[in-house]
């Protein structure tokens, strides 16, 4: 767990305290096509670079060293992405497909996702996530929602399933190398007994041959241009490989 010192044990003097910096610079607002969900949001203004890059002017070799091994991951969870929406808005006008089951936000981000599923009636839910920056947000967007969820921030895709019932995986196939780590995952959570549900808008790395469409919307994702239209983004079902 995060020790609260950020990066090697180095004093918070160069890095802002992620909860304090999100809730002062990024908006709490609505996420697009989800109005009944609040997350803190990233703008033109938010000054992001200072939260990902602690200025090291200061700092002793040791400790410059120390923080140029920790590269900043980006600000995946500062903005909302097409897959998440579309699973999000998927559980929510389908809350049975959560209710009363332990839920499992994989890459959870903003958590958009797990909070979809505590407000639809999920029993518990865990959100794995390994970005400091992401799981204060993920604290805060909780809170914000009213709902309760349990973070755990490591790659759980390195281990066995944990014990839920069901996987919610939005947005984690957005490059080959990630791709490679999540589907043997995702079929050890299939031999486990676990379903698993992925929202993507049709990625270049997107196991298509492993997954059943279940539902599509018309979500922006991030990126795009500010007005563009909507893109198609869908709901599926991971499936077990033919043999």
């Amino acid at each position: 767990m995060n020790d609260g010192t950020g990066t090697g044990g180095i004093a918070d003097s160069r890095r802002p305290d992620p909860a304090t910096f999100i809730k002062a610079n990024l908006r709490l607002e609505p996420v697009p096509a989800l109005p009944e969900i609040l997350i803190y949001t990233a703008h033109p203004g938010s000054g992001l670079r200072r939260l990902l890059e602690p200025d090291g002017d200061d700092a002793g070799p040791d400790e410059a060293a120390d923080i140029d091994q920790a590269e900043p991951l980006p600000p995946y969870w500062a903005y909302a992405w097409a897959g998440g929406a579309v699973l999000a808005r998927y559980i929510l006008d389908r809350p049975q497909t959560v209710a009363g089951r332990r839920v499992l936000d994989l890459g959870a981000g903003s958590g958009l996702v797990g909070i979809a599923a505590a407000k639809a009636g999920a029993s518990a839910v865990i959100a794995a996530e390994i970005d400091r920056n992401g799981v204060a947000a993920l604290g805060l967007n909780a809170a914000a929602n009213g709902v309760t969820i349990n973070v755990v921030d490591k790659d759980v895709t390195m281990g066995p399933p944990p014990a839920v019932d069901l996987v919610l995986a939005g947005d984690v196939f957005y490059s080959r190398e990630v791709a490679l780590r999540v589907i043997p995952f995702l079929d050890r959570c299939l031999a486990a007994g676990i379903e698993a549900l992925v929202g993507d808008p049709r990625r270049a790395d997107l196991p298509l041959s492993r997954l059943r469409l279940l539902a599509e919307y018309q979500v922006p994702d991030f990126g795009d241009a500010k007005g563009a239209a909507t893109r198609p983004s869908g709901v599926f079902s991971f499936e077990a490989e033919e043999r």
